[in-house]
């Protein structure tokens, strides 16, 4: 149940998967809509603070489940030898823009030398600043990667229910129960 198996993945995988999931869904909207805030609008100050810190939270999460995931077997995947060679190619992409996003998104809030305050509790340094046009390019990358994400992980749930629906396939069912699907 808590340890993957080459069946189906432990209760820890399933829970960084989802957390992760609903964290990258929760910041890209909430993204999206702190761009439209006025200046006098009263989010304008407190958007960007969420953002930041369930940002950070989603790295801790991140780094956290790329741990978990190299000191564990992964499950033997389904399906013909491309589709298992384009969903292991899609999940590397998945880590590769995860880490994109949130370390720009890092270079974008310290460019001033400031630190960031993860929910008031602590504050992660300002480890790299006052680069040349640190913020605008790292801004740039963070956009562009952030799009990139939210496109990928779109298609990573359309297969996901492509398996399920009209595979007939465990894949889905896999990420829902630990150990594998009680079929």
């Amino acid at each position: 149940m808590w340890r993957n198996s080459v069946h189906g993945w432990g209760l820890p995988s399933i829970l960084l998967h989802w957390l992760s999931a609903v964290l990258v869904v929760s910041l890209f909207v909430l993204g999206w809509w702190m761009t439209g805030l006025g200046y006098y609008d009263r989010w304008y100050q407190l958007a960007p603070w969420w953002h930041k810190s369930l940002g950070l939270t989603l790295l801790g999460v991140t780094l956290l489940r790329l741990a978990w995931r190299l000191g564990q077997p992964t499950p033997k995947a389904h399906g013909l030898s491309w589709e298992r060679m384009l969903a292991h190619a899609g999940h590397c992409l998945l880590y590769v823009l995860l880490l994109t996003v949130m370390v720009s998104g890092y270079l974008i809030s310290t460019a001033e030398g400031q630190g960031i305050s993860v929910f008031g509790v602590f504050e992660v340094p300002a480890l790299i600043s006052e680069l040349p046009n640190q913020a605008t390019l790292a801004g740039d990358v963070h956009w562009y990667a952030a799009w990139a994400l939210i496109v990928l992980a779109v298609g990573h749930t359309l297969a996901a229910l492509k398996h399920h629906i009209f595979d007939r396939r465990d894949t889905l069912r896999r990420m829902w129960w630990p150990g594998g699907s009680r079929r």
